[in-house]
């Protein structure tokens, strides 16, 4: 193989495994055998998609904070780029885990929304979120921006956790892992499902990251446009 295509592999790996293990994701989340439960039957295929989504919400968020605070200490534009864009996925993301969700809702609760714990608790923190772009978008000077909109982020995700986390696990709920109600593992959380299912949180990160990684890359085309 050509040093040119071997140094593209190398720089690209990531991405071609994202696009095989997205597609294994929906071919065998279609295809492999599920375990029959009760309410959920055939819906519980969508373990392979809404959780995974919210998976990689989560570490999306997380990688934002962190670069937050490394933009908190080094002032690097750079930084505070991966953070909203970082964001912007996660958000993305949790948009798409509460619609998911949502269908799934219709099937096995009787309703798209019904005023569930966990449904509440996940829309109040996108809103958050939602208020986290709006402060940037209300900033026009770009440092200031950068440190109160980070300062905002890691407030954002500290309210995050416990919101769609801890509190609906406190209380009643028809979703699986809170109070009263186990989670799927208590069922029948067979190996199908896993061999499925733990792969697809990979392949849904990686998806989140490279959309973040081409939007910052058109960020600092933008910057370079304007200052050239």
């Amino acid at each position: 193989m050509p040093q040119n295509k071997m140094n593209l592999l190398k720089k690209h790996w990531w991405k071609i495994a994202c696009v095989i293990i997205l597609f294994y994701t929906i071919i065998g989340g279609l295809l492999v055998e599920v375990p029959r439960l009760n309410i959920l039957n055939e819906t519980i295929r969508n373990l392979f998609f809404h959780v995974p989504m919210w998976f990689g919400m989560v570490l999306m968020l997380l990688a934002s904070v962190i670069y937050s605070i490394m933009y908190l200490k080094t002032s690097n534009p750079r930084h505070d780029d991966w953070a909203v864009e970082l964001a912007n996925s996660g958000i993305a993301f949790g948009i798409l885990g509460i619609l998911t969700g949502m269908w799934w809702a219709k099937f096995t609760w009787g309703n798209f929304w019904s005023g569930d714990p966990k449904q509440n608790a996940s829309a109040i923190a996108l809103l958050i979120y939602f208020g986290y772009l709006l402060l940037r978008s209300a900033l026009p000077d770009d440092e200031k921006r950068g440190r109160i909109s980070a300062v905002f982020n890691i407030f954002a995700f500290a309210t995050y956790i416990p919101l769609i986390y801890i509190l609906p696990r406190m209380v009643n709920s028809l979703h699986p892992g809170a109070e009263g109600n186990p989670a799927f593992s208590a069922y029948d959380y067979d190996n199908d499902l896993k061999k499925v299912f733990y792969i697809a949180i990979i392949g849904w990160t990686l998806l989140g990251v490279w959309v973040a990684q081409l939007r910052v890359r058109m960020r600092r085309i933008e910057y370079k446009t304007l200052f050239d």
